[in-house]
Formats: structure tokens, C-alpha cells, sequence
């Protein structure tokens, strides 16, 4: 049966909706829509959208409960994966204590990188063959949630070639032979969502830019999300951590509709990343809103722990969004800009060498990447600006969104674009052509832009202020 669609005072005849935001129905019964974004484009595009279920525990005090959790998962010979700073905190402490109390045998990995390299998820992976461990419990940030995720699959499934589950273009995207041991997953920061997602990245040191597994069997088994674990994050840490979730929720509330993606040979087997959807949307629309409420007052007072549960709330909720709509440029641009740092030592991370934290090198880019890509996808744009807080003033969307986050990014401590995080003119071309192979995201943006366009963007991204 066809339906009568008004958009913009135009009459068309089409014969399928996926989903779209109805304004109101006239009295001739004519839909008259706001947002397009998920109308069927061809008759060869997807029309489906795989939601999976997201095991998670959320509340304050839950670290405590990981020992009963893992032994109804059949854990009783556990590896338990952490950094050397999380190491020394009391979090790591109650989660092997709850373990221990259970009566399961521990041995402990501690030396997980910060941006974690193929050395270091070499070393892992070591440890994981050391012994007979029948399940994984990760606490930490999400380097050492990535990390677990992918010594879950190595170490159950060694590959020919240790590129094999990257994905493409570096390496083969192979899927995994059979189910993985369980793998629990305790986040002390909120800004990756690691716990809630089928993909793990860490840097590939010789290529100087990070690789990325997406592989729907390293989601964790459970996730356990502990709002007191981020009492003892540094204030320039939680900004960054809620840098991350902003661009996250963004990303995917302006990625490319599920709907223009081509549809599947196999219906079995339809992609990780599917692009914008209906329950992405809800999550990262509530995602953008609790950042604009309560960053600010987060990072200015470290006491307010309201402040801080909300944020780690936000977390959970853009991963779940970005874990089935995935990101797009922000995300694939920051991966040249993480893996060409030069002299960049951030406050509140380790020192010992140059490091650009993530949701720094994710947000540095974003401003401009809205400015370019806002009249792609302007409803979107002026939506998301709006759960952030911002007024419609008769900007474009792009702008009024880009211009809000430079005035948080300013309110924080944000750096001031690539400059300030050591970049200048004369490194706009390696940045592009690092961050230009990031097909996996960059393929997902609203629309394909070019070469030229994303240099344009990086140049956008230099300076703010």
C-alpha cells in the first residue's frame, strides 16, 4: 500500500517507511515530516537494523558484586586485566577481594598502555596463554577494556597472522571460530564505553595510526558500571572522558541512516555498525542532554558526585547508541592525530611519554567537522545543539552546535585545536592521509566527502579561539 508524503510542500508517493518523526497529519490524512533520515532510498537498501542486548549492571557500589556475577558465569580460573595506575587504587582492590571471596583463583595483568599499542596487546595476549584461565574480568579505563576484548579472541582463537580480526583495509575482519570465555567488564572511567561494545582499538605502532576490531563476539559477557569508581579521576581526565561521550552521541545521531546502507546478502550476518537508528537516536539525544547539564560542573567540582553519577550514566548511554550506529569522521580523524603525537604530555596522565587522550583527539576536530558536514543533516545538527542546552538563534545548525562546544571546551580546558596539541600547517597532509584510511568510520559520516575535504576539515580543526 502507498502513502502520501508531504515533505516541504512537495507531494510524493512512496511505498515504504522505515521511520519517520511525524510533525502532525493534515485532515487529508498527509503525512508532513521533519526528519527524512530514515526514509527507504532504493529498492536495494537495508530496511532492518539489528538491536543486541546489552548486558549491564549500573549503581553505585555494584565493583562489589563482580565476585557473584563471575561465579554464575561458570568462572572459577580467572585473568584479570588492569594499568599500573588503576592498580594502586581501591577499585581494583574490591573487585579481587569480591572475586577471591567466591572462592575463584586470580592472577592479575597490570601492565596494560594507556592508548594502548600492538606491543602491549602482544603482551597480554601472553598472559592469557600462561594459563588455563576459563573467563576475563577487565577494570580500568577503556584501553584496558579494549585490551581484554581482544586477548578474549586471540587467546581462544589464535589467528595465522596477527592482523587477521583488524579491520579492513589493514587487515582481514575475520570473524571469531566459536563463542568466547566470559569477560566481565568494570569501567573506572565513562568515557569510551568499552563495556557496552563489539569493538576494540589500539595503536599499530609501525604504521603509526590505530587499528580497530569490530567483532560482535568481544562484547563483554556483562559490564558493571560503578559511578563511585570515578570519584578519583583528575579533573582534566573527566573532561576528556566527557569530551568523548559528547562526540560519541553526536557522531552517531549524524551518521549516515541505517537505511542508506546497502542491504545484506546475508540477513544473518548484517554489520556491527549499521549506521544512525531509531534506539541510537533516543540514547544520544539523553547522552548530549546530561553532558550539557553537568560536565561543566563536574570538572569545576571534583566534591559533586551527583554531578559525576550522571556523567557515568551518559557513558552507558551513548555506547549503547554508538555501539549499533557507529561514528564518523570526528572518531577517524582522531586516529592520525592519537598516533602522530610528537611532544604532547596531557595533566592528569601518565608523563613518561607523548600521549594525546582520546577524547581530546576526538573533539579537537569535532567543531569543524560539524561546520563542514552540518547542511548534510541540518535538523540533526540543530537537534543535538538543542539537547545541549543551545537556543536556535538563526544560525546554520552546524555552527550554533559547533560554537556551544567551543565555549565548553574553552569552560574546561579543552586544547585549542590541533595547535595546542602541537599541530600546525605543515602537518595537515600526514593527518590527512593517516586519517584518511579510517574507512570503517569515515565511510559512515551523513555523506562521502573527499580527500581534499577532509584536509579542509583538519585545516577547520587548527584553531578555535
Amino acid at each position: 500500500m502507498s502513502v502520501r508524503l508531504e515533505i516541504a510542500g512537495k507531494t510524493a508517493y512512496i511505498e515504504h517507511i522505515i521511520f519517520v518523526q511525524i510533525k502532525r497529519t493534515d485532515e487529508r490524512g498527509t503525512l508532513r515530516v521533519t526528519n527524512q533520515h530514515y526514509l527507504k532510498q532504493t529498492k536495494d537498501s537495508e530496511y532492518a537494523f539489528v538491536l543486541e542486548g546489552n548486558n549491564e549492571l549500573f549503581g553505585t557500589g555494584a565493583l562489589a558484586e563482580v565476585g557473584a556475577h563471575a561465579h554464575h558465569l561458570g568462572m572459577r580460573r580467572v585473568a584479570l586485566y588492569t594499568d599500573p595506575q588503576v592498580s594502586k587504587l581501591p577499585s581494583l582492590e574490591t573487585v579481587e577481594k569480591s572475586l577471591r571471596d567466591r572462592g575463584i583463583r586470580v592472577s592479575i595483568f597490570t601492565d596494560v598502555e594507556i592508548e594502548p599499542s600492538d606491543r602491549s596487546l602482544k603482551a597480554a595476549i601472553r598472559f592469557a596463554e600462561e594459563d588455563a584461565f576459563d573467563g576475563f574480568v577487565s577494570i580500568g579505563g577503556g584501553s584496558v577494556i579494549d585490551t581484554c576484548k581482544a586477548v578474549s579472541l586471540y587467546a581462544s582463537y589464535p589467528p595465522k597472522h596477527f592482523l587477521d580480526y583488524v579491520n579492513q583495509p589493514l587487515g582481514k575482519a575475520l570473524p571469531a571460530s566459536g563463542p568466547l570465555k566470559p569477560h566481565i567488564a568494570c569501567p573506572t572511567t565513562f568515557g569510551t564505553a568499552s563495556e557496552c561494545t563489539s569493538v576494540a582499538i589500539f595503536n599499530f605502532v609501525e604504521l603509526g595510526t590505530k587499528a580497530g576490531i569490530s567483532n560482535r563476539a568481544i562484547k563483554p559477557a556483562l559490564g558493571i558500571v560503578d559511578p563511585e569508581a570515578l570519584k578519583t579521576l583528575p579533573a582534566p581526565v573527566v573532561a576528556a572522558n566527557g569530551m568523548d561521550v559528547f562526540s560519541h552521541a553526536v557522531e552517531s545521531y549524524t551518521a549516515r541512516p541505517y537505511t542508506q546502507r546497502p542491504a545484506p546478502d546475508d540477513p544473518t550476518n548484517r554489520p556491527v555498525i549499521q549506521g544512525a537508528n531509531p534506539i541510537s537516536d533516543l540514547n544520544c539525544l539523553e547522552a548530549i542532554r546530561l553532558i550539557g547539564n553537568n560536565l561543566i560542573e563536574a570538572v569545576r567540582n571534583p566534591d559533586d558526585f551527583g554531578a559525576r553519577e550522571q556523567l557515568s550514566f551518559a557513558g552507558l548511554l551513548a555506547g549503547i547508541g554508538f555501539g549499533t550506529a557507529g561514528c564518523n569522521l570526528p572518531h577517524g580523524m582522531s586516529y592520525a592525530v592519537s598516533g602522530l603525537v610528537r611532544d604532547y604530555r596531557a595533566t592528569g596522565w601518565p608523563r613518561d611519554k607523548p600521549l594525546v587522550p582520546h577524547g581530546f583527539a576526538v573533539i579537537v576536530n569535532s567543531p569543524s567537522v560539524f561546520r563542514f558536514m552540518g547542511p548534510t543533516c541540518p535538523a540533526r545538527h540543530l537537534e543535538a545543539a538543542q539537547a545541549l542546552g543551545l537556543v536556535d538563534d538563526g544560525r546554520l545548525p552546524g555552527d550554533l552546535l559547533a560554537d556551544g562546544l567551543i565555549d565548553i571546551m574553552r569552560t574546561i580546558g579543552v586544547p585549542n585545536g590541533l595547535r595546542g596539541l602541537g599541530y600546525g600547517d605543515d602537518d595537515l597532509d600526514a593527518l590527512t592521509e593517516k586519517g584518511w584510511k579510517q574507512r570503517r568510520v569515515v565511510d559512515n559520516a551523513a555523506r562521502q566527502i573527499s580527500k581534499e575535504e577532509m584536509r579542509e576539515i583538519f585545516a577547520g580543526a587548527l584553531r578555535y579561539w
